[in-house]
């Protein structure tokens, strides 16, 4: 399928198959595809649940303004940011550099110190509204796969974040969440797979400079 073709594919599934699970491969497709998204200055304060347990899903409807795809979708995955992005956690990072790339100590210093220092200067809300974007970033990523890979999706922003992470242990892990995606397969009869999409005309949207 061509990424436009697969593009218009897509849509935010309202009803899911629940007799069809995802296979594994399709699942470690996703796992690479949100380790691999583009986040600010590489550094990934992020993490991503990946549920399977129907039971699990159940419940967390609940906390979901009872909405069917949280427990009808073959999995959730729930996308969520660090407690903490603090000189560890950026140090951690360089490290992870330097062994990767083999690059010198004294090339990744400057950029190292920079960027400790700024987080230094930034108030907790601001930091935690910038991983907040970063979580928006492998969000449109794992869409993007999910369309590639003809996989169903369902982006959610609507459920209740403290409930989620209270029942998952989210806290014990300096976790939180922020969206929320069920994955699976589009029933045959949700008849929202069959609406064409609404988007603005190309020149409205596109602005050209040449």
């Amino acid at each position: 399928m061509s990424n436009i073709k697969a593009l218009n594919w897509r849509y935010a599934t309202k009803k899911f198959d629940e007799s069809r699970v995802l296979p594994k491969e399709k699942i470690e497709v996703l796992k690479h595809a949100f380790n691999l998204t583009a986040t600010s200055y590489g550094l990934q304060p992020l993490k991503m649940l990946v549920i399977s347990n129907k039971e699990l899903q159940k419940k967390l409807r609940n906390f979901s303004f009872d909405q069917p795809q949280v427990d009808s979708a073959s999995h959730v995955l729930v996308i969520c940011i660090e407690d903490k992005v603090d000189e560890q956690f950026i140090t951690d990072y360089f490290k992870r550099v330097k062994h990767v790339r083999e690059t010198p100590e004294e090339i990744l210093k400057p950029f190292h110190e920079f960027l400790v220092n700024d987080f230094k200067t930034k108030e907790v809300e601001e930091i935690e509204a910038w991983a907040i974007n970063q979580a928006y970033l492998a969000l449109g990523t794992l869409l993007t796969v999910c369309a590639a890979e003809e996989i169903d999706a369902c982006p959610m922003e609507g459920f209740e974040p403290q409930k989620y992470d209270e029942f998952l242990d989210l806290h014990d892990k300096n976790l939180r969440s922020v969206l929320v995606l069920p994955v699976g397969y589009r029933s045959q009869d949700d008849m929202f797979s069959k609406f064409k999409k609404v988007r603005r005309p190309l020149d409205e949207v596109i602005i050209n400079i040449d």
